[in-house]
């Protein structure tokens, strides 16, 4: 009957000792699996505020061109031709000084992503471009100049307006 005993003692202490094993194992994984869900958590949440960051940043800078814009036209008015001048060619300085921040802007969000947003915010640095070069006429007294400045606000706007759609959807699906 002893030998039965110790039998049972070792089968009942390696049983143990293997159930403990399992036990560590599982527990082990099961820690690392949650070590990383929440690593993964923070890294999306991570991403999201940094996408959040860059996109106010461009539509701020976008807003300070399309007011720029707003007072190019409103110089159209003055009538002292020295003065509208000067105006106009202090407002283009002020416009390649934003176009320096809106351009940053954007290269930060085709960083950051994702691609429908980079785009986005691409189409509106290019709709800059038409706007500078019509000022560029008004200054040069080019016939037909202010009209075509004019004109590029609403096509700027609405590219404005496309990026903001782009960063509200991706800001969604983060």
């Amino acid at each position: 009957m002893a030998d039965n005993t110790f039998w049972i003692a070792a089968l009942t202490g390696g049983t143990a000792v293997v159930a403990s094993w399992v036990t560590s194992r599982g527990n082990t994984r099961a820690a690392r699996i949650q070590a990383d869900a929440a690593m993964a958590s923070q890294r999306m949440q991570r991403l999201h505020e940094a996408r959040r960051a860059a996109y106010l940043d461009l539509i701020q800078q976008g807003q300070r061109m399309a007011e720029l814009y707003w007072k190019v036209s409103e110089v159209h008015r003055i009538s002292d031709p020295e003065s509208r001048s000067s105006s106009l060619q202090d407002f283009r300085d002020r416009i390649r000084d934003t176009y320096g921040d809106l351009r940053r802007a954007v290269r930060v969000i085709e960083l950051e992503g994702p691609d429908e947003a980079a785009a986005a915010a691409y189409a509106v640095k290019q709709a800059t471009t038409d706007p500078y070069q019509a000022l560029n006429s008004v200054i040069a007294a080019e016939a037909g100049a202010e009209a075509r400045f004019d004109a590029c606000y609403s096509p700027y706007w609405a590219a404005l307006g496309r990026f903001v759609d782009a960063a509200k959807s991706a800001l969604h699906d983060t």
